[in-house]
């Protein structure tokens, strides 16, 4: 399914974001069909698409609406470097004891306080984490997690320019150098850089978020955006 809802109040801080329409499938042609038989008028007057990393609703949207700002949402942007994360530590922790996680085993009992953004963890919480990145067995999940948490900070930074910078910063160093070992940086690495002018528009359109679809999606229907096979667009127009 293909969710597509309108940002504009919410942008202009005039109420919540409106469901505009739900149309089956999860594809470039799904989104590009419901955009083709929209008027011109309206067409002319959207400013802005938001959506995840899918590259089909990327080319539907250029293609249907070439003036439109194509923005990555920060939701999807930082849930590919979690999920890079937790890869990286689910190879660790077979690679290091031989089997999945297991309650005792120190990544497994870490993961969900390495999702955490560090200014956000208690003293017990960093101290758990000190000792974790002392083995040099976790070296690669301490490399991983640095680069999670230089993303937080990016999109958390109260100036945009400084957060753009610090966004543009962690696209080129994980882009470029990263060791051979680092499989998941790499993978990483290379989406930023393919889509990294969608990364970087949010910073000039603050307020462009997804998570107003997530929002509806997981209140009104129980679904949820990591959860099911469907995807969600956002559409932001002039009032």
């Amino acid at each position: 399914m293909t969710v597509i809802i309108d940002l504009t109040p919410v942008r202009n801080r005039t109420g919540p974001s409106r469901l505009l329409d739900m149309v089956p499938g999860r594809s470039k042609q799904a989104f590009k069909t419901w955009l083709a038989e929209r008027p011109d008028d309206w067409k002319q007057h959207v400013e802005v698409v938001a959506m995840d990393g899918f590259t089909g609703f990327k080319t539907a949207a250029t293609e249907e609406l070439p003036d439109a700002t194509t923005v990555m949402d920060p939701f999807h942007v930082v849930h590919l470097a979690a999920d890079a994360l937790d890869r990286c530590r689910q190879r660790v922790q077979q690679t290091t004891t031989g089997h999945r996680g297991r309650a005792g085993d120190p990544l497994y009992t870490a993961r969900r306080t390495m999702h955490t953004g560090a200014s956000l963890l208690t003293d017990r919480q960093r101290e758990r984490l000190m000792i974790l990145f002392t083995s040099s067995e976790h070296v690669e999940v301490e490399a991983t997690w640095g680069i999670y948490q230089r993303m937080l900070c990016a999109y958390r930074a109260p100036d945009r320019t400084a957060g753009r910078t610090a966004m543009e910063t962690l696209i080129e160093s994980v882009s470029s150098a990263v060791p051979a070992a680092l499989t998941e940086l790499r993978t990483l690495g290379r989406t930023l850089k393919n889509r990294a002018a969608d990364v970087l528009a949010y910073f000039g359109r603050p307020g462009t978020s997804n998570g107003p679809t997530e929002a509806i999606c997981e209140s009104c229907f129980g679904w949820s955006g990591t959860g099911w096979s469907g995807w969600m667009s956002v559409v932001s127009t002039r009032a």
